[in-house]
């Protein structure tokens, strides 16, 4: 909703609207909002929740988007960690173990956030029931896959005005992944050199079926 309402409204508005057309409001707004987005690059704070809230882990770095299917995600600290999407597999390098993991860019892959916002709107909204609810400035909305062999049982993206700034992860055990954007910028070049990762000598390579 976009301005605040009496509660009587707000209860006369619920009875009115069917929940089908509130779905399909929520997504068409989504689509609105990430439609016109071709590359996205960002900062990111990410943290890991337990189902009591407690902290498990934390994480930062940058990350590089760019439809269709493609993505970088730097982790800087506390441990260095690359995984690049060239929009045919997933490579995930760890240079301290100096070892890359690399996989097709299968339909369970493609359910994490960020190759979410990377590939097709269209998808995204047909893939999954999504409400809308909002807080001043702040758009929330939570997608919940329709299929059950996803990585994660509910999916919240927040904007401000019409950037993403929060993505939100819950799994079926409760445990949360909090991912904070700053510094954001929309549809600015991108490299396409961003989304090849040449592995130093020596690393070792595992390539994982799909």
């Amino acid at each position: 909703m976009t301005v605040k309402k009496s509660l009587a409204a707000a209860c006369t508005l619920l009875a009115l609207t069917p929940l089908t057309a509130m779905a399909d409001e929520a997504a068409e707004r989504l689509t609105h909002l990430l439609e016109p987005v071709k590359t996205y690059v960002a900062d990111f704070d990410q943290e890991i929740l337990d189902s009591s809230g407690q902290r498990l882990q934390e994480a930062s770095g940058r990350m590089w988007l760019a439809r269709p299917g493609r993505f970088r995600w730097e982790v800087d600290a506390p441990y260095e960690q690359i995984v690049v999407s060239n929009g045919d597999e997933v490579t995930l390098y760890d240079p301290d173990l100096q070892q890359a993991t690399i996989q097709a860019l299968d339909e369970r892959v493609t359910h994490t956030p960020a190759l979410l916002l990377s590939g097709s709107t269209d998808e995204l909204t047909e893939s999954y029931e999504v409400t809308r609810s909002q807080q001043g400035t702040a758009e929330t909305f939570t997608l919940t896959p329709h299929d059950a062999d996803t990585l994660f049982e509910s999916l919240k993206m927040t904007f401000y005005g019409e950037t993403l700034g929060r993505l939100q992860m819950t799994d079926s055990t409760g445990q949360r992944t909090a991912i904070g954007f700053d510094d954001a910028q929309q549809n600015v070049e991108v490299a396409d050199s961003r989304f090849q990762l040449d592995l130093p000598e020596g690393t070792d390579v595992i390539r994982e079926s799909p």
